[in-house]
């Protein structure tokens, strides 16, 4: 385990989590931030993670063709809305989720019309 000396990391109340360059970090039950090298997979990933991966992967690929409108849209439906999540993670719930009833009343919160009547 690995705990840096070095506060910079941590600035202004800031507990980054996850990799970063060659370490891993996380936030341990106490608060306080852990660091170690980050160890490589000792395992190739399975068909199931491959298949995520690949799924996250075409989700991203399809918002940033979207064009800029439809993903302003996204962003301040989800905000009209109040959601605590912002427009990609909203569009990436619908399309992993395809809950047309969930964005139907998102739409109806925040009147922005963000998918196109059947």
């Amino acid at each position: 385990m690995f705990t840096p000396k070095n506060k910079l990391l941590c600035l202004l109340g800031w507990q980054p989590t996850g990799d970063l360059g060659g370490l891993t970090g996380y936030t341990s039950k106490r608060g306080k931030p852990v660091w170690f090298l980050k160890a490589p997979p000792t395992t190739p990933p399975s068909p199931w993670q491959t298949h995520q991966r690949n799924l996250f992967r075409l989700l991203g690929t399809a918002w940033s063709q979207i064009g800029p409108d439809a993903r302003a849209r996204w962003l301040a439906a989800s905000h009209a809305a109040r959601l605590n999540i912002g427009g990609y993670n909203l569009f990436t719930y619908y399309y992993l989720t395809a809950d047309r009833a969930a964005i139907a009343t998102v739409e109806r919160q925040s009147r922005i019309q963000l998918l196109t009547p059947d």
